[in-house]
């Protein structure tokens, strides 16, 4: 779990650039300004959750099935959360009605709170 929740970090960085850059170059063309806002909304979540992943991956030591869920939320919720953005985002450029994606978004962010709070009950449980 440690290398899982390590390459989703590195990953979820990696493209939070490629993403970010794609954004301010390509779609600033293309969208309005409220849905380039959103989309680069999606892009700095998925930077924040990257260095959570990071992080996370050296400080645990996924011996337990709630340090565990920390990673997996955290995984699981930038995906739904980031994710829906991009394409709620694009959804006007690609001629697609994706609204019923709308409840996902914070379905996401919600995973990614209980990662956080997960986060802080470990280190307080193991005085870190």
């Amino acid at each position: 779990m440690k290398t899982i929740t390590l390459v989703f970090g590195a990953a979820y960085g990696m493209l939070s650039v490629i993403l970010g850059a794609f954004g301010a170059h390509a779609l600033k063309k293309i969208l309005s300004v409220e849905r380039l806002e959103s989309f680069e909304t999606g892009v700095r979540y998925q930077m924040y959750a990257a260095f959570f992943l990071l992080i996370a991956g050296y400080i645990l030591k996924f011996d337990t099935s709630s340090q565990k869920w920390i990673s997996i939320l955290m995984i699981a919720g930038t995906m739904l959360f980031s994710f829906s953005i991009y394409f709620l985002s694009l959804q006007d450029y690609l001629g697609m009605n994706l609204k019923f994606l709308g409840p996902i978004t914070p379905l996401g962010g919600l995973f990614m709170i209980l990662a956080w709070l997960m986060l802080i009950f470990y280190f307080v449980k193991n005085k870190i």
